[in-house]
């Protein structure tokens, strides 16, 4: 049995969808916060997927609103690594000041 291009859309609608309630259902038991690298991954797959089948089947208004949630996912990401570097940036200039020390002779 050959499989479409249809049933494979769809197939990836069901497995972003499944992200979607995952994602959800982590943050309401309190295992993944809101704000956490895990959730903004898993909702930006669940969006982008279920964005992919809402184009495909042409429901625009679902379309729009999955492309919202992209561009909040990508803002939550891009703010979550630019807490990283900060956080990692004060111990590598910690390491770096004795270099620039100048012993006076």
């Amino acid at each position: 049995m050959p499989i479409t291009l249809d049933t494979f859309v769809m197939f990836l609608g069901w497995i972003g969808a499944a992200a979607g309630v995952v994602a959800y259902a982590q943050v309401t038991r309190g295992r993944w916060a809101a704000s956490s690298a895990p959730f903004q991954l898993t909702n930006l797959t669940a969006a982008g997927l279920m964005g992919l089948v809402a184009a495909a089947n042409g429901v625009w208004p679902s379309v729009f609103a999955n492309l919202v949630w992209i561009v909040i996912g990508i803002q939550a990401v891009v703010l979550l690594v630019r807490a990283r570097r900060a956080r990692r940036r004060p111990a590598a200039e910690l390491v770096a000041v004795p270099d620039e020390v100048e012993l006076a002779a």
